[in-house]
């Protein structure tokens, strides 16, 4: 019964799906070497304030961002993924071992941004290649097991940071994070991309880079979901937060590696559920979770109720971060998927600076409930603004 249950877990999950898992598996355990400890990095040694944090993350995410949607048309134009995800995730690899040289807080914003160009490059065409390499009816699942294996890297490498910290140091650390962002650029080898030369059909279906020529019910979700990750602050104010109430470095990571572990946990069983009753009942529900999660950190102010909401923040993150990017494929036209990716990225990517900067100075000026506060807010309207988009019709499993 068992092995028969394993068997069908794992129907329809290709060779090409579990070596992209493999590379986010190997890539995210190098980059949560790192960026946990940038937020503490940041405030700790180089004496940074909380609206540093919010510009340095913003910026990352938003350069990246502006890349996304060109690396997705592109794609979709020549058809081809692999050189995309192979040459962003190297630049990636190469670039986080420059952090252990940083003196001064401009610096590491420089080296994240440059970092982050990478992901720019390589995230639409790889969640386009994750969609083409599975049949419609799991590709919920087939998300959800991508971002369970990133998950995983994610949990060893905060795991490693927790534990390598207080022998190493930052610098040290960041240095180690470039070996196994190396090994996850050589798995890259092993994807195996089909061929699909169509001169004829690309003049019968020109593809432009135009927000207009995605359908009403996609525009709509991206614009809904902007103006969520506008008021998502993100796990960097939940570390804040934690040395807010007096705990050390190390326990703030420790807290960092209990959110990851529940979100490897939930997000498989997440993008299924999609699978079973839709998109959109779940990323509301997601929604509604971090609307409390904001609501709750407002008075949290021990380290149990604290411990209670890094988990319930995990929950969330497990409920929208696959389930989203399925939903962009289920409402794209079939020759633009990367495109809509790229364009749903950009978007959610281009609020991070103004977010995360938003977030920052009203923990700054005003305290941290003020950042959650706004987060709540922005939150709700997203949710009432959901009510508008057309479910996609329910795919049989």
């Amino acid at each position: 019964m068992d092995k028969h249950r394993q068997i069908r877990f794992f129907q329809g999950i290709t060779r090409n799906i579990l070596i992209l898992g493999l590379v986010s598996l190997f890539t995210d355990l190098s980059s949560q070497m790192v960026f946990p400890l940038i937020p503490l990095f940041l405030t700790t040694v180089l004496g940074a304030g909380a609206y540093v944090v919010g510009i340095t993350e913003g910026a990352a995410e938003t350069t990246a961002s502006l890349l996304k949607v060109i690396s997705g048309y592109w794609s979709d134009k020549i058809k081809k993924r692999k050189p995309f995800i192979f040459f962003g995730y190297s630049l990636s690899s190469i670039t986080k071992p420059l952090f252990a040289f940083a003196n001064v807080w401009p610096s590491v914003l420089f080296i994240r941004v440059i970092e982050r160009i990478g992901k720019g490059l390589r995230t639409a065409p790889r969640d386009a290649l994750v969609a083409e390499s599975c049949q419609e009816n799991v590709r919920g699942k087939a998300y959800g097991l991508h971002r369970a294996m990133d998950g995983i890297g994610s949990v060893l490498g905060a795991v490693m940071a927790f534990l390598l910290l207080g022998i190493l140091g930052y610098r040290k650390i960041f240095l180690l994070a470039f070996i196994p962002g190396i090994i996850a650029v050589f798995v890259i080898l092993f994807i195996k991309e089909k061929r699909t030369p169509a001169k004829r059909e690309t003049k019968k279906t020109p593809i432009k880079l135009s927000f207009k020529e995605l359908p009403v019910n996609l525009r709509l979700f991206i614009l809904i979901s902007s103006i969520f990750a506008l008021g998502h602050f993100g796990y960097a104010f939940l570390l804040l937060r934690a040395k807010n109430i007096g705990l050390t470095d190390n326990m703030a990571i420790l807290l960092y590696v209990l959110f990851y572990v529940v979100y490897t946990i939930c997000i498989i069983p997440a993008g299924m559920l999609s699978d079973k009753i839709g998109r959109k009942p779940v990323l509301i529900t997601g929604y509604l979770v971090f609307a409390v999660t904001s609501l709750g950190l407002i008075f949290t102010s021990s380290i149990y109720t604290l411990l209670l909401f890094f988990i319930v923040y995990g929950i969330f993150y497990a409920m929208i971060d696959g389930v989203q990017r399925a939903l962009v494929v289920d409402l794209a036209p079939g020759n633009l998927k990367a495109t809509a990716l790229g364009t749903f990225h950009t978007a959610i990517g281009l609020v991070a600076l103004p977010g995360g900067y938003i977030a920052g100075l009203l923990w700054d000026k005003i305290g941290p409930g003020a950042t959650f506060t706004y987060g709540f807010t922005l939150a709700i309207i997203s949710i009432a603004l959901f009510m508008f988009v057309k479910p996609t019709s329910r795919i049989r499993s």
